[in-house]
């Protein structure tokens, strides 16, 4: 689980993809909702996935904070400029505080509506009371917690795509579980 000092440490290659894969199915579940009638069992179990996604997230998150704080980054070489290091970090803070945020709100959206948080089998306590208005307040921030998402994710992407395909550093092979090391 170690990094190398070319490399990520395999659990933040493995759980950085592995969350990919669960972005992927949170925003697949809400986007294709919306082809489904209401009330259908489709639609039901589209949501449910929605939210058993969001809370995988969530989860998986504490884990990918923790091996930040065990495993050292490798650098990118050659360096990049001292603007770009500070707009990946607020990127990367972003992208966390999504994957904290928006779960929350939508625990506090479902528990304001009157309706339960399930999360394999289990439910989670209502941390606030039956509130209608409240809960449609939050279903707005969470909707755009949801939104900002899509940009923050495209524009991670984006980054990582120029700085391998344009720039040509290490920034995307770092990540990448299957290449081979270059120097």
């Amino acid at each position: 689980m170690i990094s190398t000092p070319h490399r990520y440490a395999r659990l933040s290659m493995s759980l950085h993809w592995l969350m990919l894969a669960l972005f992927v199915g949170v925003y697949a579940c809400i986007e294709l909702k919306g082809f489904a009638p209401r009330g259908s069992t489709l639609r039901s179990l589209l949501l449910g996935m929605h939210g058993l996604f969001g809370l995988s997230i969530f989860a998986l998150v504490w884990l990918r904070l923790l091996g930040r704080l065990m495993y050292k980054a490798p650098p990118i070489t050659p360096a990049p400029r001292t603007w770009q290091l500070g707009m990946a970090h607020l990127v990367h803070a972003l992208l966390y505080a999504l994957m904290i945020a928006t779960p929350v709100l939508a625990w506090l959206m479902l528990a304001a509506g009157g309706k339960p948080m399930p999360y394999f089998g289990f439910f989670l306590p209502a941390p606030v009371a039956v509130d209608p208005d409240l809960a449609r307040q939050i279903k707005g921030w969470h909707e755009w917690a949801g939104n900002l998402g899509y940009w923050l994710i495209g524009v991670h992407a984006a980054a990582g795509l120029f700085h391998h395909y344009f720039v040509r550093d290490n920034t995307l092979r770092r990540m990448l579980p299957l290449t081979a090391e270059k120097r």
